[in-house]
């Protein structure tokens, strides 16, 4: 087990050595890596999600009006508290 680790540890160390000796190949694979990755990710979330139907609810939407005017009012109480504390007058602590 530990001679694995050692191994590990050994190989890693040379990894970015290796790497810079082959510039031009690993900037290639890194490249085509990057281009698998993103093809994936463009499938999975353009492609795929265009194919999917769009699952229609039954249940129409329902305006709250209690939901809506108790929202007003704590914004409206919010706009006030900030008018006064925007008309308040503090010291000048520099002088």
């Amino acid at each position: 087990m530990m001679l694995k680790l050692k191994k590990i540890e050994v190989f890693l160390k040379k990894l970015p050595k290796a790497l810079a000796e082959r510039a031009f190949l690993t900037y290639l694979g890194l490249l085509v890596l990057a281009l698998v990755l993103g093809s994936f990710i463009f499938y999975r979330y353009n492609i795929l999600a265009k194919k999917t139907e769009v699952q229609i609810s039954e249940k129409s939407l329902k305006f709250e009006e209690k939901t809506y005017d108790k929202v007003l009012k704590i914004w409206q109480e919010r706009e006030e508290r900030l008018k006064k504390a925007d008309t308040k007058e503090y010291p000048n602590p520099f002088k």
